[in-house]
């Protein structure tokens, strides 16, 4: 077997008395320098972490990859208009660019959100058409400086006052895309208009009709073909943000009395989703009042309630957010007026979470609890004692022989106000969802 040969190269040092011998890296070296060049690529950092969470956001939630395919499912039967050209013809050659368009703007993640843009899409195209189609009609019939006028005139009108009414909160919630859609086609019809053509009718008609045909399509496909409900999701945020504010409390209180657990560590910032979900709840709200009844929610089920849920809840978060920033003050509390107060504060604490844990399940289940009351009475029973536990303080003190600093007690004492506060707050949460179990006539819960 030939021999394989290895080059080398030799440097003379500058004093000739040493040579220093090179040899080659071999392939290998190569492939691992590559490969570590490459990983800390900032191009190749940021490409595989963009395909990294997209991955991950289709594993965790399948229905957003159904939803992609939804909408190309939609894209692809709304393309025979020109593929097919008995449909090409039919509905107009080019007009049928509409119908392509409105599939694009239209559909949404939810049924909800297709058929509020759907429907205001439809009835903004009808209403903007047919008046601007009028509006030609007369303007043609008279001479160019006054076509020119009454076109004018009208066009300003019409965009000044639906514009304004775009501000009035019902039609801003309902409408507010039929109003948009409205000024488009308005302008549109009148500017095809001017020129007084012939086949004016044709145009507004065929463009019509390919809206209303894409509108339709995205709503079938977006209620039958894998729906996703908004109030279904609204409904589902409104209880686990409940749920929520119960662990933040539980860990809070924990934390300042008992810290060093990192499973409490973990759920200490969960009540930050329930500030930052106003704007999703509101919108999910105005959304589901677009939904024919699903599921176990039926036409007239009281959607508004749930934003109520809502704020009392976030008024709720507010007051577990300020709670927390004054975690840090524990280390100037002295261990004994600590002691003093702990056991009252983990009743009140974990009396809170049940109660706001039973009204996550009341809302969660559409039911009655049977546990509620009892629930109630057993935290403001809680909440009393942590009240004389405070008001005994200054006793406790006299007792123990304990100089009675005042700027060590405040600390202790904002804690617990804030504590009792929540408690309040929490049984404004009861009120509301006790309202919403009257008004949906929720059945009573089986015991279990």
């Amino acid at each position: 077997m030939a021999e394989k040969k290895v080059f080398e190269w030799r440097i003379a040092i500058a004093d000739n008395k040493s040579i220093q011998k090179l040899e080659p890296q071999n392939h290998e070296s190569k492939s691992i320098r590559l490969h570590d060049i490459l990983a800390v690529n900032p191009l190749v950092i940021r490409v595989t972490r963009f395909f990294k969470t997209a991955w991950n956001l289709g594993v965790n939630d399948p229905r957003k990859v159904i939803h992609g395919l939804k909408v190309a499912l939609a894209m692809t039967l709304i393309s025979f208009f020109y593929y097919v050209r008995p449909l090409y013809d039919s509905f107009g050659g080019n007009n049928a660019v509409w119908a392509v368009m409105t599939v694009v703007v239209v559909f949404e993640y939810t049924a909800g959100g297709t058929l509020y843009k759907g429907l205001n899409r439809i009835g903004a195209t009808l209403l903007a058409g047919f008046l601007g189609l009028g509006v030609c009609l007369v303007a043609n019939e008279t001479g160019p400086i006054f076509k020119a006028v009454i076109m004018g005139v009208s066009l300003f009108v019409i965009a000044a006052v639906v514009t304004y009414l775009r501000f009035i909160p019902v039609v801003k919630a309902k409408h507010d895309y039929g109003c948009m859609i409205f000024i488009l086609t308005y302008g549109l019809v009148l500017v095809m208009g001017y020129d007084g053509k012939q086949e004016l009718i044709d145009v507004t008609n065929e463009r019509i009709s390919t809206i209303i045909f894409g509108s339709c399509l995205c709503i079938i496909i977006s209620m039958f073909v894998f729906p996703v409900w908004a109030g279904t999701e609204l409904h589902v945020l409104i209880s686990s943000n409940i749920n929520k504010l119960a662990n933040s409390l539980d860990s809070c209180v924990y934390e300042y009395f008992s810290p060093g657990d990192e499973e409490f560590k973990k759920k200490l910032g969960e009540y930050k989703c329930v500030l930052n979900s106003k704007a999703s709840e509101e919108s999910m709200a105005n959304i589901a009042r677009w939904e024919p009844a699903h599921g176990k929610f039926g036409f007239k089920h009281p959607w508004k309630i749930y934003i109520r849920i809502g704020a009392t809840s976030r008024s709720c978060a507010y007051c577990i957010e300020t709670l927390i920033s004054h975690m840090d003050s524990k280390t100037r509390v002295p261990e004994l007026i600590r002691k003093h107060v702990s056991a009252s504060s983990f009743k009140v604490s974990s009396s809170s979470s049940d109660v706001l844990r039973e009204l996550a399940t009341t809302v969660s289940t559409m039911t009655q609890s049977t546990k509620m009351d009892s629930a109630v009475k057993e935290l403001n029973n809680a909440v009393q004692q942590l009240q004389n536990d405070l008001e005994s303080l200054p006793d406790l003190l006299i007792q123990s022989h304990e100089k009675y600093d005042l700027l060590e007690v405040i600390p202790l004492v904002t804690f617990i106000s804030l504590l009792i506060e929540i408690a309040l707050r929490i049984a404004n949460i009861v009120k509301v969802v006790d309202e919403f179990a009257e008004v949906a006539k929720f059945k009573l819960a089986k015991d279990t």
